[in-house]
């Protein structure tokens, strides 16, 4: 496909950072092996799901391909001799079901390919680095002066994001990076106003974004050109990890776990800040931060991957803001977003969950206000401060900013309005998941609660108690209309009923109002 051709009709935008979930539904043995019959689910609705089938010797396999990650996961031993008992089929079974559930609560596993192409094969099964050469390949014909000196595989999180290490043929000493990625499921600009806008971004010019050498972009993908870094991103300085290494290595599992120092938690803190509301004054969709977004340049922030909103693409935290209603525009979700940058940056490691219910000892109490008025219970029930807000706060508002550099970002003013109505329908679709979730999180609780040990022990006492009382009052009804009968001034004698005959119906019909 020629790089400025259209895409194929009926393109699928699968939103990648949707959780998969999975349940072993049930194990049958066939002749010399045992195949588990899994469920998997995206999301909440019981209605997204499929079953899928594999084997211990598939779990071994992909095991095999995480360990790059570092992590010790709980994948239960091979077994040779007695691998087809019925009870230890029922033991692995309940083994692999918790391997499961760790590699799909895990933040950064549960997102990367791997497991992606295990649990959802039907819609993972494409070659991302192949289309993307196909589409760079395309690229050069058109663009000769460029050319590739290797990939840089999986050093980034994305599944249709990829990565290679360029040079110029007149300047070949130096390096730099191109990255291609498809578009996602937040893209809502037209064609034309994408390609356009994907072809300003050069023009940026601000001291704590990071240059974009070359941009540009078809109806189905862009392609970025920046100067590579040899000391890389905040993250990279974080984990002491090296740039080109993949994603799984540098960050799953660090080695050795230290936060920065306090001057610059300050520093750093105050310049991302300042750029955030640079891009909110533009009327400038974000919606990206984390700490692999952030390029580090000596004492420098420099943003990356302004295109990330253009392109459609979900944010890397989604599924933590997703949980709460009030983190509803984009400018509440860099806020959030930083919350965590600043926690990493602060403890060497992401939070361990959203909210935090309480934070670890800090260099500073003033660290501590603005973490708690970001990742808090009360802060993610209650909304996020804005950008400005942040920025009067003690840890950032004695920050000295020595630059001369002047920001510079013309956007035309067509461009704007289209980017004011894409960030609205990036909104929109937003606050229908937090609607969603929230609904089936009151559905799940109420279920939960109907179903708990003392509320059955509840309705069954209210049903003694009601039977109890229905008894009684049949009695007295019972005795009432005897005593009637008996004391009848008809002069004729009624018939008596039976203490063990059914008493007569009553032939008064009581209108119940409308």
């Amino acid at each position: 496909m020629a790089f400025m051709e259209k895409p194929p009709a009926g393109k699928v935008l699968l939103d990648d950072t949707v959780p998969l979930t999975a349940a072993i539904e049930a194990s049958q043995s066939l002749q010399s092996h045992t195949e588990y019959i899994i469920r998997v689910q995206r999301g909440i609705s019981v209605e997204n799901s499929w079953q899928i089938v594999r084997r211990y010797s598939d779990f071994d396999l992909l095991n095999n391909s995480l360990q790059i990650a570092g992590l010790s996961l709980p994948l239960p031993p091979k077994k040779l001799i007695g691998n087809m008992d019925r009870e230890f089929i029922a033991e692995r079974q309940k083994g692999l079901q918790n391997y499961l559930n760790v590699i799909t609560t895990n933040h950064i596993l549960s997102n990367c390919e791997l497991v992606k192409k295990f649990l959802d094969p039907n819609n993972y099964s494409a070659n991302y680095t192949e289309i993307a050469l196909q589409q760079v390949s395309m690229f050069f014909r058109s663009e000769p002066k460029w050319e590739v000196v290797e990939p840089l595989k999986d050093i980034g999180w994305r599944i249709r994001k990829k990565y290679f290490l360029m040079k110029i043929k007149n300047q070949p000493k130096e390096r730099l990076v191109l990255s291609w990625a498809d578009l996602g499921p937040d893209k809502y600009l037209s064609d034309k106003d994408f390609q356009c806008l994907i072809k300003l971004l050069p023009s940026c010019l601000h001291p704590y974004i990071y240059r974009v050498t070359f941009a540009t972009a078809n109806e189905s993908s862009a392609l970025l050109i920046r100067m590579f870094n040899e000391k890389g991103t905040l993250k990279d300085l974080i984990y002491k990890a090296k740039p080109k290494d993949p994603f799984l290595r540098k960050y799953c599992n660090p080695k050795k776990i230290q936060g920065l120092e306090l001057q610059q938690i300050k520093t750093y803190g105050r310049q991302i800040l300042e750029v955030l509301k640079f891009l909110h004054d533009k009327g400038f969709p974000y919606g990206h931060l984390h700490a692999s977004n952030v390029m580090l340049e000596g004492d420098t922030c420099r943003l990356l991957d302004l295109e990330n909103s253009l392109l459609g693409l979900p944010s890397f935290y989604r599924s933590y803001f997703a949980q709460f209603r009030k983190i509803n525009t984009l400018e509440s979700v860099d806020v959030h977003c930083f919350g965590h940058l600043l926690y990493e940056m602060t403890y060497g490691r992401p939070p361990d969950s959203v909210p935090v219910d309480s934070f670890p000892p800090a260099p500073s109490m003033a660290v501590v206000a603005v973490l708690e008025s970001t990742l808090s219970c009360e802060a993610c029930k209650n909304g996020m401060p804005t950008v400005s807000r942040l920025l009067q706060m003690p840890l950032f508002s004695d920050v000295l900013l020595t630059t001369s550099e002047k920001p510079q970002f013309k956007i035309p003013t067509k461009l704007k309005e289209a980017l004011r109505i894409a960030k609205e329908c990036i909104e929109k679709r937003l606050i229908e998941e937090q609607k969603q979730i929230h609904q089936h999180r009151r559905l799940t609780r109420a279920q939960s609660h109907h179903g708990s040990e003392e509320e059955r022990k509840k309705r069954k006492i209210l049903a003694r108690k009601k039977s109890k009382r229905s008894a009684v009052e049949n009695s007295e009804e019972h005795s009432a209309k005897y005593s009637n009968s008996n004391n009848s001034g008809s002069g004729a004698s009624s018939p008596l009923t039976s203490p063990s005959s059914p008493t007569p119906p009553s032939t008064a019909v009581e209108h119940a109002p409308f």
